[in-house]
């Protein structure tokens, strides 16, 4: 079974593809790590985008599909996998669909996590964590039991990420919907979108997109 899960920046891609790769043995493949894995092995597309990246430049469309396509290839991959990050744009998926075909694999499901964008700032602006044990909080979701303290381990200071502010968030909601969500039509023409709430509680949007996978079954 492979899967793309498509949304927006915080609505809980990362959160919902670990918990189906554990349940159902697929392999999460973040663009990133993929990357920085074939730069560290020395393999010859590893060794091209090393080049670039050295220069400053960014790593094309194509070398990134040809490290997508050699990650598939091994071993861990043969039951599935969660694609996490990629495709962003049209193109990539265009590319990506190609080098399925050529590799006679296929997308079995492309899924979308609908979320509120009002909701989602207020979600991602007001997260804040433990400095000491990383244990994550909310201004108005979670806050700790004893104002101050963290609940796991008692320390008395917490951090917030530097882009975890509305205008921030507020941009990368833009940039989602110009250059990502025109996915959502191409998936959908193709027969492949099924969208879920993603507003929900974790395990409430877990049990949606069971719902979509059952259908292969």
């Amino acid at each position: 079974m492979n899967l793309i899960l498509l949304g927006p920046p915080g609505a809980g891609k990362g959160t919902q593809a670990e918990t189906l790769s554990a349940k159902h043995g697929l392999v999460q493949l973040s663009t990133g790590a993929m990357l920085r894995a074939a730069v560290k092995a020395g393999t010859e597309v590893g060794l091209k985008a090393k080049s670039i990246m050295e220069k400053g430049g960014l790593v094309s469309d194509d070398i990134v599909v040809r490290i997508i396509k050699d990650r598939i290839a091994e071993p861990d991959c043969q039951g599935g996998f969660i694609l996490d990050g990629f495709p962003r744009t049209l193109p990539q998926a265009a590319a990506l669909e190609k080098m399925l075909k050529s590799s006679k694999k296929k997308l079995d499901f492309v899924i979308e996590l609908k979320v509120d964008d009002k909701a989602l700032i207020e979600r991602i602006s007001g997260r804040f964590s433990c400095a000491k044990c990383g244990a994550g909080y909310h201004d108005t979701f979670k806050q700790t039991k004893v104002a101050g303290v963290c609940d796991s381990c008692g320390n008395k200071e917490f951090i917030r990420r530097a882009d975890d502010n509305v205008e921030t968030v507020q941009n990368r909601l833009l940039a989602y919907y110009k250059e990502t969500s025109p996915l959502i039509g191409y998936y959908f023409a193709k027969g492949l979108l099924d969208s879920v709430d993603g507003m929900g509680a974790i395990d409430q949007v877990g049990g949606s997109i069971e719902k979509v996978l059952a259908k292969l079954d």
